[in-house]
């Protein structure tokens, strides 16, 4: 992610959090307006539970699109570690196999030098 999706990222969060603190401040209003002696307004209350219901789907959807956004990022989407570790496995298997290949020439060779002597000896 880079540094100017980060900061949006992150002002868009701060905004998420600013929401949230008003959500709370709505709840509030509405409980203390239930709570007065004379009766709740209803205008008053109508008004801070439609803020409240908007509030909260302006946050869904902020929080869900920033959740998406966030599964979306890959850090090692460019690295070339576990290409390059492949590589150098398979370069050691290859060392190996080719050392192994060797082994066998200087015994195959070993023999056929000993059956070149056994048959100067007939």
């Amino acid at each position: 992610m880079d540094s100017q999706s980060q900061n949006t990222s992150l002002q868009r969060l701060q905004n998420v959090e600013k929401r949230i603190v008003r959500v709370l401040e709505l709840a509030g209003g509405v409980m203390d307006e239930m709570a007065n002696p004379s009766g709740p307004r209803k205008e008053l209350i109508n008004n801070h539970c439609r803020e409240f219901m908007q509030l909260i789907k302006d946050i869904q959807v902020t929080l869900r699109e920033e959740i998406k956004s966030a599964c979306e990022y890959r850090p090692f989407e460019k690295c070339d570690y576990v290409p390059r570790i492949s590589n150098e496995i398979c370069y050691k298997k290859l060392e190996y196999v080719i050392s192994q290949f060797d082994d066998m020439k200087r015994t195959i060779e070993g023999y056929h030098a000993a059956a070149v002597d056994l048959m100067a000896l007939d």
